[in-house]
């Protein structure tokens, strides 16, 4: 698992802060699945394409998605065990075990990988995105939080 640290959100985390709990997960949901897809479309243009699979392959299943597989998920966890996430997404293939032989090899494959380059290719393009639509969607929760007591506020509740 891969790490990273990225400063100067600060402002970011306290405007995420002012917004219900429920919202803000649901923004950085929204912000992490969007900004995951240039990820993934760059994983897709360099995973191997077998043409006589008719598009039910390796590339045709990397996908941006809050749900793992039962067997993700329970490698997920044991690997973040102390680590609570308030919002996650995950990029990558589905639960094909042929993508782990594809991206690592094995004794009898190469490596042809596809994940790793994608990442180091793309990985500053996602956080921008994570940054500048976060705040997007935080604005756009305000204003549907407005729009919803003035509502509450002409019905008189």
């Amino acid at each position: 698992m891969t790490k990273v640290k990225v400063e100067g959100l600060r402002e970011l985390d306290r405007a995420l802060g002012e917004l219900p709990k429920s919202t803000a997960k649901a923004v950085l949901r929204r912000t992490l699945l969007k900004a995951g897809e240039p990820l993934a479309q760059e994983m897709r243009n360099l995973a191997p394409d077998d043409p006589e699979t008719g598009g039910n392959d390796l590339k045709s299943s990397i996908a941006v998605g809050t749900k793992l597989s039962q067997r993700q998920a329970k490698l997920h966890r044991r690997a973040v065990r102390n680590d609570k996430a308030f919002a996650e997404a995950f990029v990558g293939p589905g639960p094909d075990p042929a993508a782990w032989n594809q991206e690592f090899g094995n004794i009898n494959h190469a490596p042809q990988s596809f994940a790793r380059p994608a990442w180091d290719g793309k990985q500053k393009e996602v956080l921008e995105v994570i940054k500048t639509e976060t705040w997007t969607e935080i604005d756009k929760a305000a204003q549907r939080l407005a729009r919803k007591a003035a509502r509450l506020a002409a019905k008189g509740q």
